[in-house]
């Protein structure tokens, strides 16, 4: 964990200061994947690569009867989601830890072993052993719970041209496009026995999913 979160608190160290006004325009899907959380009353959320805690101001605000709690192995992106979450007087229900995640144990960190909602958004393109970190997220499913996704697609519905852009300029900022996301949550649905819903936005632009435990 130590290397990634030195890698990350390096890319972020000053990013972190505009990183959501200029990830707008092109993390699409987000607000849509909070929308699907859905998440019952008394439900307790799990973001892992929470980031500046964006998503989970926005998750609180929308579902006020929710716990949550966000992992990310930066510092610095952490220390920017904890000024923003408590700007927003919501540090009661929102809890933040540094942790890798592959190997994190929320029941160490937050004293939680599962999750009614656990949700990733845009981390699994960042983090290059990202079918582990697909694994464990489902790991961490409740009773009748389910986790969410949203990335980058294969963009097949877009131009051939628009496709080598957009790969070539993710990868200045160590980003891949996960172009067989969904083969791997077919194949994460069969082993888990997990019912999967995946869906293409903006002809392929961005891969929405969700997996939900059967009973």
């Amino acid at each position: 964990m130590a290397d990634a979160a030195v890698r990350m608190d390096r890319q972020y160290r000053w990013q972190r200061h505009i990183y959501d006004v200029t990830r707008m325009p092109y993390l699409l899907g987000r607000d849509r994947l909070i929308t699907e959380l859905d998440p019952p009353f008394g439900a307790h959320v799990l973001e892992i690569g929470c980031g500046t805690g964006r998503n989970l101001i926005r998750i609180a605000r929308t579902y006020p009867g929710v716990e949550c709690f966000g992992i990310d192995v930066s510092n610095v992106m952490l220390d920017t989601a904890r000024r923003s979450i408590e700007g927003a007087g919501l540090a009661g229900r929102i809890r933040l830890a540094q942790a890798d995640a592959v190997t994190a144990d929320p029941a160490r960190l937050f004293g939680r072993g599962s999750f009614d909602r656990v949700m990733i958004s845009y981390a699994l393109s960042m983090i290059p052993p990202w079918r582990q970190v697909l694994a464990h997220a489902a790991s961490l499913i409740g009773p009748r719970g389910s986790l969410c996704l949203v990335d980058f697609g294969d963009q097949a519905g877009m131009p051939v041209w628009f496709r080598a852009v957009l790969f070539r300029w993710l990868g200045w900022f160590h980003v891949s496009a996960r172009t067989d996301l969904k083969r791997e949550l077919e194949q994460l649905a069969a082993r888990a026995d997990l019912r999967l819903r995946v869906g293409d936005l903006y002809r392929g632009y961005a891969c929405l999913a969700k997996l939900e435990r059967k009973s």
